[in-house]
């Protein structure tokens, strides 16, 4: 039957609960550091597999971890070099088209695109009997205002922008050094740390070890998060590129892969990722016609809604062997309890309790509050007396 744990009730009654609150207490006096451990240990328990991979093929652990390291950095450099290069370039090719906008002139009337969209809306509106919306005079004030806007005068935001950027990507580096340090550590002694759980509570036949169920619950979540990357990021390059084949976002073909390739990427950062993906496509549709980016919103937003609602629920309840409601719960519980990066490692950690409490489940049990006795007393009854029996 394996070893199995019978929790006192002394401990149940006071033992559980103080270890809870002390547990409350230093998570939140060091939760920067707590959490930095939690995402190293998933980090190790992720990439465990393909040591333990390597070590099939003879090679010593230590080196199996720096072989692993090195091909994980390699290819997360490759990714963010890729998605640099090409987000760079089209916001090269994006500022490019909204200065021309705002400030190239053409030779026959004088007027930018931008003054010349302000008195074709205004026409517009005068068409379709809204002659008392008056937005010519406004609109033109506005383009001036874009055109002959005072440099100088946002020079000390940018400057103050620019050190607080520095600080925070150099907080930034710091911990991710230390994520990583902390990672390696965990991988080098992953190994002697299964062996002896496995020593404490073998697993019974059929039965996974403890180690290995975490593990592949952690690789259910990545492939359950591929598969939510995929379809988002598949439907909104499809969407983009209806709008673009029906003319209501010019060139929208062109650049369909790339808008959806990056919505797949930031679908990884729950909350805010649907609303980064969509920063370059409605920036697009800003610079080509103002109107589009209407359509655009209105498209990622829809994307949006049924992601939240529909999507994510259901793929990751079903990669996680969890229900719909408990998914939603836990990436709000993680949101309310540390922000992004909570809600970030919301559904691992759920993932890892789940597979936790698979294993334990039987191993636990609690000391009943209320026993019988083996041999109860023997009880003699007797007669009560009355007042013939007193005479």
């Amino acid at each position: 039957m394996g070893t199995r744990i019978e929790v006192p009730r002394w401990v149940q009654l006071v033992g559980l609960p103080l270890l809870l609150v002390l547990a409350w207490v230093l998570a939140s006096a060091a939760a920067h550091v707590v959490f930095l451990f939690v995402v190293a240990a998933l980090l190790a328990l992720l990439l465990d597999p393909l040591v333990r991979a390597l070590q099939r093929a003879r090679l010593p652990r230590g080196l199996s971890v720096a072989v692993v390291y090195v091909a994980f950095a390699a290819a997360l450099g490759l990714v963010i070099l890729a998605i640099t290069t090409a987000v760079v370039g089209e916001t090269k090719t994006a500022a490019d088209r909204f200065n021309a906008y705002f400030t190239h002139a053409r030779a026959a009337s004088g007027q930018t695109a931008a003054d010349r969209d302000v008195d074709r809306f205004q026409l517009w509106l005068d068409a379709h009997h809204l002659k008392s919306v008056k937005v010519q005079e406004r609109g033109h004030k506005l383009v001036d205002q874009i055109r002959q806007r005072d440099v100088g005068k946002n020079t000390n935001k940018i400057v103050s922008f620019v050190e607080g950027a520095a600080i925070s990507i150099g907080k930034t580096l710091f911990a991710a050094v230390l994520l990583i340090v902390v990672s390696v550590y965990m991988l080098l002694d992953m190994q002697r740390f299964g062996q002896r759980v496995n020593r404490r509570f073998p697993p019974r036949p059929g039965e996974q070890p403890l180690l290995l169920s975490i593990e592949r619950s952690l690789a259910a979540y990545v492939r359950g998060q591929a598969a939510l990357s995929l379809i988002i990021g598949a439907s909104a390059g499809i969407g983009l590129w209806v709008l673009g084949a029906v003319g209501l976002l010019p060139h929208g073909q062109q650049y369909a892969l790339l808008f959806g390739a990056w919505v797949a990427v930031t679908e990884v950062i729950p909350y805010l990722g649907p609303w980064l993906g969509a920063v370059p496509a409605v920036a697009y549709a800003l610079v080509v016609h103002p109107l589009s980016a209407l359509w655009v919103l209105l498209l990622f937003l829809g994307i949006h809604q049924i992601e939240g609602h529909v999507v994510v629920p259901n793929v990751m309840g079903s990669a996680l062997r969890l229900h719909p409601l408990l998914v939603i719960f836990g990436l709000a519980a993680g949101a309310e309890f540390y922000g992004l990066p909570g809600a970030l490692i919301a559904l691992p950690l759920l993932a890892v309790g789940r597979a936790i409490w698979e294993f334990f489940a039987d191993r636990i049990t609690l000391q009943k509050w209320t026993e019988e006795e083996d041999d109860p007393l023997p009880v003699e009854l007797v007669e009560p007396r009355t007042l013939e029996t007193k005479k």
